[in-house]
């Protein structure tokens, strides 16, 4: 069993994915990369960074949200993605805001995503488009695989997925790529929500409610949601009146 001491260790260290990440930008930068050029393929990049695939893929997940890298399909010479533009200010940024996440309150994490999901959810209602329909078809995926979960860990995990789901039908980049530094922090406090609230049925309904919402395209609806959802899961983190 994981300490409370152990856990905050742990969250404290750099994730796999966000070392590979700053490795990646150097190499960018010490190897004079242009837009055009490729970068090695996820297996030659996990060897040469001493990384597992996964933390690789998730990587170069992020940078193809920023727009830094587009994926390309191929074996051998033709493995990569190919960069698209130079990373930049952003990308620094970003980083930092990974690595200092450890840092921040369960206040200013639920400020954060109330803000933008509230945001995401109205802009998604809003639009009636391909990439919106595709979201909330992952949002149905995730609230099914939370049905499904059989522990809080698991149930999670299929929690972020639907909330990173929730951040791209807003179509705005920046948006999924802080969600996404944010989501290592969400992970640590929504465990030790739904642990607390030991009944997730409340959750899946708020989860039911959003997305319904955003399929009908009642953006005040999806914004009410939100923050009953967060106000449900979080309810130590609501500001007094």
């Amino acid at each position: 069993m994981v300490t409370p001491g152990e856990r905050r260790r742990t969250d404290a260290r750099p994730r796999a994915f966000e070392e590979v990440l700053a490795r990646i930008e150097e190499r960018i930068a010490a190897d004079g990369l242009t837009v055009g050029d490729r970068l090695p393929g996820e297996r030659q990049l996990a060897e040469q960074l001493g990384v597992g695939r996964s933390s690789v893929r998730e990587a170069l997940r992020v940078l193809e949200t920023l727009g830094v890298v587009a994926s390309q399909a191929g074996r051998g010479p033709d493995a990569g993605a190919v960069l698209t533009s130079r990373p930049g200010d952003a990308l620094t940024d970003l980083l930092r805001l990974h690595l200092g996440l450890a840092t921040l309150s369960m206040r200013e994490v639920i400020d954060t995503r109330l803000m933008i999901e509230q945001w995401a959810a109205a802009h998604a209602a809003s639009v009636r488009a391909a990439s919106v329909r595709a979201a909330t078809g992952r949002m149905a995926e995730a609230i099914a695989a939370m049905d499904a979960a059989r522990d809080p860990a698991g149930f999670v995990e299929h929690d972020i997925a639907f909330h990173l789901a929730l951040a791209e039908a807003a179509g705005n980049r920046l948006i999924v790529a802080v969600m996404r530094a944010l989501r290592d922090a969400v992970r640590r406090y929504a465990v030790d929500a739904v642990v607390r609230l030991g009944d997730t049925g409340g959750l899946q309904d708020d989860h039911r409610r959003i997305h319904q919402a955003i399929e009908d395209g009642d953006a005040g609806a999806a914004t009410a949601a939100v923050a009953e959802h967060l106000a449900r899961a979080y309810p130590e983190s609501g500001r007094d009146s």
